[in-house]
């Protein structure tokens, strides 16, 4: 997958947690948890694209100067 697809797929994620937090501020309690377990999950989801991402911008090993 390429960078830039990665990168845009990060962005939607960022953008559906902030979405579930502000969602999650204004619900009532009877939702809370529901929209507590979807923002964990999102957030997991969010964290492990990132860790993607950071990880491809690295250099390769036989790459770096020594």
């Amino acid at each position: 997958m390429s960078v830039r697809m990665i990168a845009r797929d990060l962005y939607r994620l960022q953008q559906e947690v902030d979405k579930l937090e502000s969602r999650l501020k204004a619900c009532s309690l009877a939702k809370r948890e529901e929209l507590e377990d979807q923002l964990r999950k999102a957030r997991a989801e969010k964290d492990r694209v990132k860790r993607l991402l950071e990880g491809s911008k690295e250099e390769p090993p036989y790459r770096k100067p020594r």
